[in-house]
């Protein structure tokens, strides 16, 4: 398992974006070279993990739970072949593209080292935004890609440090429980009823996904969880 690029993104002006200023930071590019990767802060504050990435629409993106976008070059190779189009490393705004991660599978508070220092926490898989859409080009791309559930995982960063091209990614603790990425993407969007099982996640869970989980069990019950 390894780390085939890391990719930032740089602000850019796009008639796609709720942005007030009309700017995202979501067409990411390969780099060269060591990235220093840390907690940016609080959502709505902070930005992106990386150093030198772009995080434009901070109500919605970024954030210490939202610190590192990762996908696996494994599920752009299968909407390359489904899109019929090539798809580079970042295209999905990912600043990590891997090889040989399960990432949609990853679970809740699993956590991986990548590189010899840097330490990453699943929290939760990425919701398509009609920015994402605009970005691809492609008609009904929120629905397509919410359908598939191959959501990609944001992570939180426990042990900060340097990363590059090529680091080596370890799985160093994977929790005894269902919930991955996937799992609590599918509850929040098209499976409701699977909100109060993500609970079994615990504190690792991205605490908008929590929040909304314990609401429904409030309002629909839950006791079994």
């Amino acid at each position: 398992m390894k780390l085939l690029s890391v990719n930032l993104g740089r602000p850019k002006a796009v008639g796609y974006t709720s942005q007030a200023e009309g700017l995202t930071g979501i067409d990411k590019r390969p780099v060269d070279g060591p990235v220093r990767v840390s907690a940016p802060g609080p959502k709505g504050v902070g930005g992106s993990g990386l150093a030198g990435d772009a995080v434009c629409e901070r109500r919605h993106h970024g954030g210490d739970d939202q610190a590192v976008y990762a996908f696996a070059r494994e599920d752009l190779d299968d909407w390359e072949r489904e899109l019929g189009r090539t798809l580079p490393g970042g295209t999905f705004g990912e600043n990590l593209t891997t090889e040989g991660v399960d990432v949609s599978g990853a679970r809740i508070g699993e956590r991986w080292r990548v590189g010899p220092e840097v330490v990453l926490e699943v929290t939760s898989g990425r919701v398509p935004c009609l920015t994402f859409q605009g970005h691809l080009g492609e008609k009904g791309w929120v629905r397509r890609f919410t359908q598939k559930a191959a959501t990609g995982a944001y992570l939180r960063v426990i042990v900060p440090g340097e990363i590059r091209a090529g680091d080596p990614v370890e799985i160093v603790h994977r929790p005894d429980h269902e919930v991955t990425a996937a799992f609590a993407f599918r509850a929040a969007t098209l499976e409701r009823a699977l909100l109060p099982r993500v609970l079994a996640a615990g504190d690792a869970l991205h605490p908008e996904i929590r929040a909304t989980a314990e609401q429904y069990v409030e309002k629909y019950g839950g006791a079994n969880v």
